[in-house]
């Protein structure tokens, strides 16, 4: 497992709103270590059956919180961020999408100053390591424990993906939605880098899209893997220069094509499925 693990502790910024308090409610059923929320001006009361903080500094002093779910709307996601950056925290997931992205630019500049902290996402769906906790909102029910890593761009196809494994005997070690906005927190290249130290992960699953290199980049870092991976790019019937679902998947050129990323990891010696089902099939070859 990688990431979210059972000594882990959470928090929840915008825990009482519609979201916040909906998600927060499954993390917990789940068995997540839920510590506290923060929710400005409530500070001092309680939700959930957790204490409430205005600032995640107060959260993290009084519950010794190392990761946070993020709910809160957009003109506001990139401020939190940062504060929980600053108050210290070392996982941040930002499952807030529609961040404008000049937000995201001034984000991505303040968090060199924090190299402690990983942001998952924005506009992602979160990780989940079965039978231990989820931060975000993919679904616990359609998950199993196991020794499959999986990390995607798609929040939808990452359902179908775990689905497909478990179904298939399958476990997942933990499974990492990055999120599809042009510009993110972790990359595939991360994520893979964190899978391939981890003892508990035999085999990896790499679900991309139309739309930037960052495929490209994680099978050359896969070269020569220990682990048992396979790919599956979305949007190959895409036209050229248009947008197809997330912000992120736009192809310019030769640059972000299907073909390209597809290219790349069979020229590593990852076989890349035609569907999603076929993944579990190249699993077990």
């Amino acid at each position: 497992m990688i990431l979210l693990t059972p000594e882990s502790k959470v928090i929840v910024q915008g825990i009482t709103g519609r979201e916040g308090t909906f998600h927060a409610e499954r993390m917990k059923e789940m068995g997540t270590r839920l510590v506290g929320g923060v929710s400005p001006g409530k500070g001092g009361g309680q939700h959930l059956g957790v204490p409430l903080f205005n600032t995640v500094a107060e959260a993290v002093a009084a519950t010794g919180a190392d990761a946070t779910g993020i709910f809160v709307p957009p003109p506001f996601a990139a401020d939190a961020i940062m504060e929980a950056a600053e108050a210290g925290l070392s996982l941040i997931v930002c499952i807030t999408e529609g961040i404008p992205i000049q937000d995201m630019i001034r984000v991505k500049s303040y968090l060199k100053e924090f190299p402690r902290a990983r942001l998952l996402g924005p506009n992602c769906p979160g990780l989940i390591t079965p039978g231990v906790g989820k931060i975000g909102i993919i679904p616990a029910q359609i998950s199993s424990p196991g020794a499959v890593g999986l990390v995607s761009r798609s929040g939808t196809l990452t359902y179908e993906a775990m689905a497909a494994l478990t179904k298939a005997g399958l476990g997942q070690s933990t499974v990492v939605g990055i999120g599809g906005d042009p510009i993110l927190g972790l990359s595939f290249s991360d994520v893979a880098e964190l899978f391939e130290h981890d003892s508990q992960t035999t085999h990896l699953v790499l679900i991309g899209e139309i739309g930037g290199s960052d495929e490209e980049r994680a099978a050359e870092r896969l070269r020569g893997t220990r682990l048992k991976v396979a790919a599956f790019i979305s949007g190959r019937t895409a036209p050229e220069g248009k947008r197809m679902g997330h912000a992120g998947a736009i192809v310019s050129g030769n640059r972000g094509t299907a073909k390209s990323k597809v290219e790349a990891f069979q020229a590593v010696g990852i076989p890349v499925a035609e569907t999603t089902d076929q993944i579990v099939e190249l699993l077990k070859a």
